[in-house]
């Protein structure tokens, strides 16, 4: 289901068969609304297109960040270090992570050094490339590139939901009320929600956050780049609603 939400709901696929869906119906029924339709899709799919509106929906997850990386009364203190799996690559001798999942192995390296805390890894298979788990080439390059080595690898999950439920049961069993996690802070607000249904409280250190939109002129300009973050930000929102639902 979250695999065809990815795909045929968000743009440009999901705005390109409403246009489509629209010139048939331009064909058969009424031109004049059919018309008017398809504009409207033609201008959102350049508009997500632009830095503008890319960084404001950027902007409207991680300004959530912010009320959720602090220790609230009574919340005991961290005792690990969760980093999340993001995507992997085909490298040059094999599976290898992806650049979101660098960026996080960066920071919770980072953080564990600063707080002497051990680290948990976790992501399941991934079978585009083998069946060797995202956990095990994450800690894998922890320790080889950060000389940081995970004490937990977590292989099974398939989602972030399956993130906090798998790595949430390792914990609690090693009696760690508590941790941090690591990834984007575009992808925190729903990681933060996923461990809160389980009653887990953690602390989100965000990889890195956005301005808000300034609102210049040549932020209006479309750009390839921004049409990906609009990809990457619209997916967490439907990610949230999913998950509320389910969860």
């Amino acid at each position: 289901m979250q695999q065809f939400l990815s795909t045929f709901v968000l743009p440009p696929i999901g705005l390109l068969v409403l246009m489509v869906s629209l010139l048939g119906w331009l064909v058969w029924r009424d031109r004049r609304w059919s018309a008017w339709g398809g504009l409207a899709a033609s201008v959102i799919l350049l508009a997500l297109a632009t830095p503008e509106v890319s960084q404001w929906l950027r902007y409207s997850l991680e300004r959530d960040v912010a009320g959720y990386a602090v220790a609230h009364p009574g919340m005991p203190s961290p005792g690990a270090i969760i980093i999340l799996g993001g995507d992997s690559m085909q490298g040059g001798e094999g599976p290898d992570i992806g650049p979101l999942t660098l960026e996080r192995l960066r920071a919770g390296a980072a953080l564990a050094r600063r707080t002497g805390l051990p680290i948990l890894v976790t992501g399941g298979p991934n079978r585009r490339h083998d069946d060797r788990s995202l956990a095990a080439l994450m800690a894998q390059a922890l320790a080889a590139d950060f000389n940081a080595p995970a004490r937990w690898r977590e292989m099974k999950a398939r989602d972030t939901h399956e993130n906090a439920v798998f790595s949430v049961a390792i914990l609690r069993a090693e009696g760690i009320p508590a941790a941090y996690i690591v990834s984007q802070g575009w992808h925190l607000p729903r990681a933060v929600e996923a461990f809160g249904r389980l009653g887990y409280p953690v602390i989100p250190v965000p990889v890195r956050t956005a301005f808000a939109p300034d609102g210049s002129a040549g932020s209006w300009w479309p750009r390839a780049d921004a049409w990906t973050l609009s990809w990457y930000t619209l997916r967490e929102w439907i990610g949230r609603l999913v998950y509320a639902l389910r969860d």
